[in-house]
């Protein structure tokens, strides 16, 4: 039996080293013949992220391309899903156990996926093979739970105050300064729009944080209002509003928000359609994408009809950050897989690459040090904003509450004109329920 064994095993060690050999004896000589190689077994990650613009689209396709182009044996499955939807349906798959491998989140949302143990910790290989010292240190706190990293980002975000050129000029107000370290304070905004503030012509002051919309806007364009004036939302430790969200110094920020529409009339709760770019409107907060988005509509010029400044200070110096960024699902069943993905997308080519498609502001300072444009007028607004001023949404389980919360203050003081106090008192109340219900979890 080991004979018949031994011989077995001989022919088929001699089998493999023929099927090896480039030239096989062929009557008449040798003859050329080709290997058969076995066929590659390729693993296959689905990926999930939110529809976003053109340039964003493009920029991950030719990521998922150049990485499948460089591990063969590596497939991605990128699924887009309109932003509306985004949410309800990651939950919807996370809920009944068929999550995407490799999934995009908004990076204030984290808490409560890592808190459903719906994400996979990247802790280790972040620290290991991430470069993490290259991100911000506010960038990459807002990744963490629980002091364990989640997620990778590749982008980065900031907001500032644009100004229509032209509306300032014939208001006779002087253009802001565009040094990152100069910002204007809000008392000198005010004294601008009122300047600028043309009812009889339809002319509005400031949309001081994008009017009043729906999703996460209204929370990433308003709490730098309770920043300014030295007031948050939670605790440090993010187990109470109380304190926080209705301390004298929240309701002197709700009450300095409120005065921009109901005491000064410089801001204006109807806003009509590109009031800016029309000349309808002096000033505005914008994200820091809205520069590439004028660039690219070619109509409205930067320098010659509008200019960028910091954005306005109270107290404090403060600007929002956060996006979205990359995690692993907990139940997929390739993680060294997914995690080889992300290191390339949210490494220093993968960012380059990106960012120089969208024009979005990386998350690395490296890769923001390496391309000049980020280094001058008016993307270097944005940029010292984020070494040096940013601030992250809270990070709890309950944070969409939180950011639900926020957007209806916002609007009862602003756009109902209610009592400042009455109003956080009553979003202290359902913040803290919402985080009641996860301890209680």
């Amino acid at each position: 039996m080991k004979k018949k064994l031994a011989l077995i095993l001989s022919f088929s060690i001699l089998l493999g080293i023929c099927a090896a050999v480039l030239y096989l004896y062929k009557p008449g000589g040798y003859e050329k013949t080709e290997i058969r190689e076995k066929p590659l077994k390729q693993v296959q990650l689905t990926f999930w992220r939110n529809k976003g613009n053109d340039s964003e689209n493009k920029a991950y396709e030719e990521l998922v391309k150049a990485f499948e182009k460089a591990n063969p044996d590596i497939k991605i499955k990128m699924k887009l899903i309109h932003y509306s939807d985004y949410e309800i349906k990651l939950r919807t798959e996370i809920a009944t156990g068929t999550p995407p491998d490799i999934m995009a989140i908004d990076s204030p949302t984290l808490a409560l996926y890592a808190h459903a143990g719906a994400l996979l910790s990247i802790d280790n290989v972040m620290k290991k093979e991430g470069n993490i010292e290259d991100f911000p240190a506010s960038t990459l706190e807002g990744l963490k739970f629980n002091n364990q990293i989640y997620l990778a980002p590749i982008a980065e975000s900031s907001i500032a105050l644009f100004y229509n050129k032209h509306v300032l000029k014939r208001a006779g107000v002087p253009f802001p300064s565009p040094d990152p370290k100069m910002p204007m304070s809000w008392d000198e905004v005010v004294e601008a729009a009122k300047k600028i503030s043309d009812p009889e012509k339809g002319i509005i002051g400031i949309d001081p944080a994008q009017g009043f919309g729906d999703g996460e806007a209204p929370a990433y364009f308003k709490m730098p209002f309770l920043w300014h004036f030295g007031a948050d939302v939670l605790s440090p430790d993010a187990a109470t509003a109380s304190g926080y969200l209705d301390s004298k110094e929240a309701l002197k920020a709700l009450k300095f928000f409120q005065d921009l529409y109901h005491k000064h009339g410089v801001a204006s709760v109807e806003m009509p359609p590109d009031a800016f770019e029309k000349g309808k409107l002096g000033m505005t907060v914008l994200g820091s994408w809205r520069v590439k988005d004028f660039e690219r509509n070619g109509d409205f010029i930067l320098g010659r009809d509008f200019g960028v400044a910091p954005l306005p200070k109270g107290r404090y110096q403060a600007a929002p950050n956060g996006g979205w960024a990359l995690g692993i699902s907990a139940k997929t069943d390739h993680p060294e897989e997914a995690w080889k993905f992300i290191k390339y997308v949210t490494g220093y080519e993968g960012m380059k690459k990106y960012v120089t498609i969208t024009g979005d502001l990386p998350a690395r300072s490296s890769v923001a040090k390496d391309i000049p444009e980020l280094n001058q007028y008016p993307l270097n607004i944005f940029i010292n904003q984020t070494l040096s001023h940013s601030k992250n949404r809270p990070v709890t389980p309950a944070y969409p509450v939180v950011s639900n919360t926020i957007r209806t203050l916002f609007e009862d003081v602003g756009l109902g004109g209610k009592d400042v106090r009455s109003s956080a008192k009553e979003a202290v109340e359902k913040i803290n329920g919402g985080i009641k219900e996860f301890q209680e979890q």
